[in-house]
């Protein structure tokens, strides 16, 4: 009998794992794992470019935030714009804050407002004295000044950002110029003040020549941004301060990723913060949503005057009643709000040092203010038109001889002068403010280069 054949039946090896998913989970997971790997790649790249920023971060116990001010910031983020007068690239205490905003972020309808703080404003120091409000930055840097408006105004602000000539420029060049609508008497100080900053950065730029509406570059754009000597002084400076702002967060919210890259690259290492790299990215996803609002100037209701151990300074009339305006300009009429009892003791020092006063001063009429010399902090020019002298460590330009380096190409005592072609581009022996800025009593015109010219003929430049 004849064996049965056997049948054997062939097993199929069960496919486990990523054999036995379906193409379309294959695909899926391919897809996620790349787009997983993209996003970690960009989150990677940002994070090596936000480290270019200088992390310098402040106490926060340090800052004078009252419980009352926190609550009342509830829903905001406040924030201490800082513009310092560093030409070394230093942004820490010793330098001028020529420029204070604050800008408030509404985290519910995005909206941005900010109000400049005068620089020259009265206000209480660290030390308790009342002084300028821009010594704050320079005696102790980025975190005695947000804790001077944090005490003075009764504000919550825990986070600054400090940038210097150069991030200015830069960004402005960037996004390819911003327009200006350019006045006439705004013509010779633009250029002035361009001659100082090119001395100071190394950079070159044509000069202005015409007024009314154009594009200004990075350098003559900080020159305007920098410019007090017209009708309005301080005050006007700031509001062409915010003016130039307003038209940067224009163009950055139409910039393209290359342009922002580029930006990134240039501007982040001239930027101090105290910001965190998780915070930036927090705040950087709705960058493109930010809505910049109203701007102001604080204080409101002021006068001016030269008190003997401060000199020219911006009287609030009163810090209290300025305060409550700041609050409902920031905040509007929500809720009820009273200054608190450190911003009313702090109006009293300010009516004892300057005497009961009334608000006087019209913005757009404010004559000149004269700046004494200052050497711990305020560096600027003598406009009085007296005679001053000192081998160029006072800043002496006026009426009268200045042996500081006067304007005009005058340069005994040590400034300079160009006279290449005939030009008088006079110049401080110093740092300085601006630069030879004209007599206020008595206007003139430098030569200006024309249109094209870099203004670099001299080695001075």
């Amino acid at each position: 009998m004849a064996k049965g054949k056997k049948h054997y039946r062939r097993s199929r090896r069960r496919k486990r794992g990523f054999a036995a998913w379906s193409l379309g989970k294959k695909i899926g997971v391919i897809l996620g794992g790349t787009v997983a790997l993209v996003a970690m790649t960009g989150a990677v790249i940002l994070a090596s470019k936000l480290s270019k920023i200088e992390k310098v971060p402040i106490n926060p116990m340090e800052l004078s935030v009252s419980e009352e001010a926190r609550e009342r910031g509830t829903g905001y983020l406040n924030v201490a714009l800082f513009g310092v007068d560093s030409r070394k690239n230093e942004l820490g205490k010793g330098t001028r804050s020529d420029t204070i905003m604050i800008a408030s972020l509404n985290r519910e309808t995005l909206e941005v407002k900010i109000s400049s703080v005068f620089r020259d404003t009265l206000l209480e120091q660290g030390d308790k004295t009342i002084d300028k409000a821009n010594a704050a930055y320079s005696y102790g840097g980025p975190e005695e000044a947000v804790a001077m408006l944090n005490k003075n105004l009764d504000m919550d602000i825990e986070h600054y950002v400090s940038v210097n000539f150069d991030a200015l420029i830069d960004v402005v060049d960037e996004v390819g110029g911003i327009e200006i609508d350019v006045t006439e008497e705004e013509i010779p100080y633009i250029c002035g003040y361009a001659i100082e900053i090119m001395k100071s950065t190394g950079r070159v730029s044509a000069g202005v020549t015409e007024p009314g509406p154009q594009i200004l570059n990075g350098l003559q754009a900080t020159a305007y941004a920098r410019i007090r000597y017209t009708a309005g002084d301080d005050f006007k400076r700031a509001e062409r301060q915010r003016m130039v702002l307003a038209k940067i967060v224009e163009k950055l919210q139409q910039a393209s990723p290359a342009q922002l890259n580029r930006i990134i690259d240039k501007v982040f290492p001239e930027v101090a913060t105290n910001f965190t790299m998780a915070e930036i990215l927090d705040y950087a996803k709705d960058a493109f949503d930010y809505r910049l609002g109203e701007t102001t100037g604080f204080p409101f209701d002021k006068t001016t005057d030269e008190l003997v151990d401060v000199g020219s300074v911006v009287i609030p009339v009163t810090l209290e009643s300025n305060v409550e305006m700041l609050h409902q300009f920031f905040y509007g009429d929500s809720e009820a709000y009273s200054v608190s009892s450190t911003v009313s003791e702090i109006s009293d020092k300010i009516v004892s040092k300057a005497g009961n006063r009334e608000p006087t001063v019209n913005e757009s009429t404010q004559g000149i203010m004269n700046q004494p010399d200052d050497d711990d902090y305020d560096d600027d020019y003598d406009y009085s038109g007296s005679s001053s002298s000192g081998g160029g460590g006072n800043r002496g330009n006026g009426g009268g001889t200045s042996s500081g380096g006067g304007s005009g190409g005058s340069t005994s005592g040590g400034g300079t002068g160009d006279t290449d072609g005939g030009n008088n581009w006079g110049a401080s022996g110093g740092e300085d403010d601006g630069t030879n800025m004209p007599d206020s009593s008595e206007p003139s015109t430098p030569d200006v280069p024309p249109a094209g010219d870099d203004m670099s003929g001299s080695e001075e430049y």
